[in-house]
């Protein structure tokens, strides 16, 4: 018995308003397990090269793993894969909640949505049935009415994935929502945008299969006997990633003001017992005891009234110290308001920050800035500038375009100010404090990402510590942290407990092979063979594309600005003797950053390189 799977997809063609049901095959389940390894198979096989990603010829994969809707804990997530209309690169992004196993149990492991729709549609899925239907009356609404009417016209228990007004104006990095947990680096709302799909509505009442039912039960049990006996677990489930704000700016990062500076006065108000003031319920994603998902409250001052989930620790650094912002209560304003409307956290905070830099040094003026006084910590300006974003309206409409691209509008050296790799904005990190988390950045095959390739080794010791100032081994310590979240996502994993060391690939091994029934699975030595398949897929994606070794980079500040004080004082970002280490860690080509063909044969892509053009030719 195969467990785990539905074994059907859905292809929804929006041009030609058709929909069909496919088997999903068993090589393919094999070979790339599910999750993000079914998005990016897909999107290497089915998308063209070179084609603009908000044109009718994207694709968005919306892909589950094996183990959503079981008793597995942090399984229950969603990834959506297209190519990216901000980085124009391979894009994988994560989101949370209930939707993953709602899919599941309506009998489909993933969605295929291609072309685009005359007028604005939806769709709903409902135990084996799907159906295109008119949104064109949700068009310009808020994801949260959005949620609530299409609950009215379908089933008050559906599962939603939808965009907002962001989306809709194709603003570059607006996000997926899904009862407010979202999809949210790189654009993928905006693509749903082009397409004229405002969202995705699914109820199921099927059962997911469990291939060796008593194994399986074993193994949660572990699973959970593993997280409860964990110091983090308690900090996670008491606040979420908010938990780790000061003490990763103790460690350096959670850097200030546009990566220039280290120190933010007051950023004692994001100690644990502070932000928990604001805590008056906790929840979590399907069938998770760690529910690390917490709601606020705001009692006072100008946003006093407002009820809204948590910002995480990312969006509490885009609009806390990145903006010289520390009134919390406007960071929950601000999480809200992005949500509504379909925005990034990370990328809109950031943008909004580098214009308080531009603003500062003169490159724009209040006349720019629509009337705005765009000065550090203003929030009251930030506020409405994040309304201006998903509008499109003043300014707003340059920073819709990403800061890459905002920056080369505007002009006047503000390129020089822009922090991000291949366009994507960079996040609450201090790269020259972790090199090979920098690294990562540099190398990740959606840019600036995060959740690529968490440098557990050098933030947090597990499962060995490292300095994280060093550059030795980085290159490996990179490969290994990529690697294992690519297997870990084809589950699909919530990588925090994985950060933290609450799970491993052994662990995963036993639940995978359990579930599914899999024999290959239970070996750990082949998940991390998928994985490093999964990532070397990826990058011939952005190379097909055009992407190579001299778009594997951070900017300027980070590689020749020293870190003007904490505990990374003094420190620059070494990016070519980095590269030069990952690159023979990953077997690539130093000139080049293209895999070799032996690489990629080794790898079972044998029928990808012999498509490989002569890799020099991208180098030019």
């Amino acid at each position: 018995m195969l467990g785990g799977y539905t074994g059907k997809l859905l292809q929804v063609d929006l041009t030609k308003n058709k929909i069909v049901e496919k088997s999903l095959s068993p090589e393919m389940i094999k070979a790339f397990i599910g999750g993000r390894g079914f998005g990016i198979k897909i999107l290497f096989d089915e998308v063209k090269p070179r084609i603009d990603p908000l044109s009718p010829e994207n694709k968005i994969i919306i892909t589950t793993g094996p183990l959503a809707g079981t008793n597995a804990q942090s399984f229950a997530r969603w990834i959506v894969t297209t190519k990216s209309p901000l980085t124009g690169t391979y894009f994988r992004s994560v989101g949370g909640g209930w939707f993953a196993p709602e899919l599941k149990f309506a009998g489909y492991d993933l969605i295929v949505v291609e072309g685009k729709a005359e007028k604005p549609m939806y769709c709903w899925i409902s135990d084996g049935k799907c159906e295109i239907k008119d949104a064109s009356h949700l068009w310009g609404i808020t994801t949260e009415e959005t949620h609530r009417l299409i609950r009215e016209e379908t089933d008050p228990k559906a599962r939603i994935v939808c965009i907002g007004p962001a989306g809709e104006n194709l603003v570059r990095f607006a996000c997926v929502v899904s009862d407010r947990r979202t999809a949210g680096r790189g654009g993928v709302g905006a693509v749903m945008g082009s397409k004229n799909l405002k969202a995705i509505a699914v109820r199921g009442t099927q059962k997911i299969g469990i291939a060796d039912p008593d194994a399986f039960k074993n193994a949660v049990k572990k699973q959970i006997e593993i997280y409860k006996g964990s110091p983090f677990f308690d900090a996670f489930h008491g606040l979420g990633t908010n938990s780790v704000v000061t003490a990763f700016h103790e460690l350096g990062h959670f850097p200030a003001r546009n990566f220039k500076e280290w120190a933010l006065e007051g950023v004692e108000r994001f100690s644990p017992e502070e932000l928990g003031k604001f805590v008056i319920k906790h929840y979590g994603c399907y069938g998770c005891i760690m529910a690390c998902g917490k709601i606020h409250k705001v009692l006072k001052g100008p946003y006093s009234g407002i009820g809204w989930d948590h910002p995480e620790y990312e969006t509490q650094w885009s609009f806390g110290a990145h903006c010289g912002n520390t009134n919390t209560e406007s960071i929950i304003a601000a999480n809200k308001l992005c949500d509504e409307y379909g925005l990034d956290t990370i990328s809109t905070g950031y943008v909004i920050g580098f214009a308080m830099e531009l603003y500062e040094r003169g490159v724009i003026s209040k006349y720019e800035t629509g009337g705005l006084d765009l000065k550090w910590g203003n929030h009251e300006a930030m506020i409405e500038m994040v309304r201006r974003i998903a509008l499109r309206d003043g300014l707003g409409n340059v920073l819709a375009e990403g800061a890459k691209r905002a920056s080369e509008k505007i002009g006047r050296g503000a390129e020089k100010y822009a922090m991000h790799s291949k366009g994507l904005e960079m996040p609450a990190y201090e790269p020259r404090a972790a090199k090979a988390h920098g690294l990562s950045w540099a190398t990740s095959p959606c840019g600036a990402n995060h959740c690529i390739g968490w440098s557990k080794h050098e933030i947090v010791g597990i499962p060995r510590k490292v300095d994280p100032l060093t550059v030795e081994n980085k290159g490996e310590i990179c490969r290994y942290n990529q690697d294992e979240t690519a297997v870990l996502e084809t589950g699909i994993a919530c990588i925090f407990p994985a950060c933290f060391g609450l799970m491993t690939i052994e662990l995963y091994a036993e639940l995978l092979s359990s579930a599914t029934g899999i024999k290959e699975f239970s070996d750990p030595k082949y998940l991390w063979l998928v994985g490093e398949r999964i990532f070397n897929l990826e990058r011939i994606f952005n190379v097909r594309e055009g992407f190579v070794r001299k778009d594997d980079w951070l900017p300027e500040r980070i590689q020749k600005e020293p870190v003007p004080g904490g505990p990374a004082k003094g420190q620059i970002f070494e990016l070519k003797e980095l590269l030069d280490q990952y690159y023979e860690a990953r077997g690539w080509d130093k000139e080049t950053g293209i895999p070799s063909r032996t690489k990629l044969d080794s790898l079972g892509l044998k029928s990808v390189s012999e498509r490989l053009e002569e890799p020099r030719k991208f180098s030019k």
